[in-house]
């Protein structure tokens, strides 16, 4: 992989990398009951990250099947599919398109972009660190990261719950994103 020094730090060359979807996962935590977390996932998602001559002004692109949730329990992720939450038969996508890049510290970047679910866009921060490039033993390039974010659920129309005899809600209303990825140049 070609990489340069920027700021202190080894990254890619400019250009368009795509997403590693073998070695990237795209996972949410909520709180259930008030008690506890639930995971998930989602398995099907595509994306790219330009990365500009001065990687301040780098842009990224996510596009996520929604019908690929899962928490590992059949019936509850029926209910995830299901009108109350992502309706992935009128909603098959969530999206998100970065907009700027608005601060950097070391390996770590926060960029702002437009994260869109069920057609409501809303505008989302997320910290970014990032994991290095190098180039894995079959001569391809590849460089990582991880990415964080936290954001109200019922911001984007996901207002279905159930109070609970015993005070609260049966689900959270913030959702954590955690995002372990790596990219390759674009073929």
């Amino acid at each position: 992989m070609t990489t340069r020094t920027w700021d202190g730090l080894t990254v890619p060359a400019a250009g368009t990398y795509t997403l590693d979807v073998a070695h990237t996962s795209i996972g949410f935590v909520v709180k259930h009951m008030m008690v506890s977390k639930v995971r998930g996932n989602f398995s099907d998602f595509s994306g790219s990250v330009t990365i500009a001559e001065n990687p301040l002004e780098s842009t990224a692109e996510l596009t996520i099947k929604t019908e690929s949730i899962s928490t590992g329990v059949g019936d509850r992720d029926g209910h995830l599919r299901s009108d109350d939450f992502l309706a992935v038969d009128k909603f098959p996508e969530i999206t998100f398109r970065s907009t700027r890049v608005t601060d950097h510290s070391g390996d770590e970047f926060t960029v702002v972009g437009d994260l869109t679910i069920r057609e409501v866009t809303k505008e989302v921060e997320l910290t970014v660190e990032y994991g290095g490039a190098g180039t894995n033993p079959w001569g391809q390039a590849v460089w990582g990261f991880s990415i964080n974010t936290e954001f109200d659920r019922e911001d984007f129309g996901l207002t279905w719950n159930q109070a609970l005899e015993t005070g609260g809600v049966l689900v959270g209303k913030k959702i954590k994103v955690e995002i372990e990825g790596e990219a390759n140049p674009a073929q």
